[in-house]
């Protein structure tokens, strides 16, 4: 039987994969066997990335700067990716960040940011990475960065995310519209992690391990999220395994959105 979670021959670029949660989606596909391009606004940070998967797992990566929140900086991606790998066949949205303020005094400009980082972006690369896999007959895998906070206000740190869980709960439609537009060979999905141990989360967690896990105790795992937990769900979304699967979003949360 074929081994339906061989990315062998597959091309994949990730969008925000120079740390946390999209390098290590970056290194996932790698070593399932795609060849992966990652992008994001700063080169040394891309550089490093680069350099610590090849440490990892001995296997090379291409990257691209640019800013998805910049229209023609996506359409300079696709062209590059295109350029260096051939096509394109699997797309990775990693990207975005969250600021936390109570509800009652969220700044505009930052909620502007957001939605620009965490939503716009996606809009962008979903629509010419989209238009692309449709023109050229790709058989094309769409995954979004979504979050438990798209679908899920409180608990484990849910206080002050007004912003994000309005940007992450538009992610989760974002990716439903586009399994409807992009259908039927393209598939469109999400992933959805718990609060998770990135570098953006380094100093808003504790630095012992025991008592990060004490903060995620409630939930049925009774730890918090690491990047790895994501390559899994990444590398089935991104392969055969997954072809009759659009529009959904995977939870890596420790269980933190079935109970409670």
């Amino acid at each position: 039987m074929t081994n339906l979670f061989d990315l062998t021959g597959k091309k994949a670029v990730v969008v925000g994969g120079a740390g946390g949660i999209g390098q290590a989606i970056a290194e996932g596909l790698a070593e399932a066997g795609a060849q992966v391009m990652i992008s994001s606004r700063k080169e040394e940070s891309l550089q490093r990335a680069q350099r610590e998967i090849k440490a990892n797992t001995g296997l090379d990566i291409l990257y691209c700067v640019g800013d998805a929140g910049v229209e023609t900086d996506v359409e300079n991606l696709l062209a590059t990716a295109v350029k260096e790998m051939g096509t394109v066949d699997i797309l990775v949205n990693s990207q975005g960040f969250n600021k936390k303020f109570p509800g009652t005094e969220f700044p505009s400009d930052v909620w502007d940011q957001m939605f620009n980082a965490n939503v716009k972006s996606m809009m962008f690369t979903c629509k010419h990475f989209g238009k692309y896999f449709k023109e050229h007959n790709v058989h094309g895998k769409i995954i979004n960065l979504s979050s438990v906070r798209g679908i899920r206000a409180i608990g484990n740190g849910g206080m002050g995310n007004v912003g994000y869980c309005a940007t992450k709960g538009a992610v989760e439609m974002l990716t439903k519209a586009y399994a409807s537009d992009l259908g039927p060979n393209i598939q469109v999905n999400a992933i959805g992690p718990t609060i998770t141990y990135t570098p953006m989360m380094v100093g808003l967690l504790p630095d012992d391990e025991e008592a990060r896990n004490k903060i995620a105790a409630s939930m049925p795992a009774q730890r918090i999220g690491y990047p790895d937990d994501c390559k899994g769900p990444a590398i089935f979304l991104a392969s055969a395994a997954s072809d009759f699967i659009t529009g959904s979003t995977i939870y890596p949360d420790g269980g933190l959105t079935n109970v409670g």
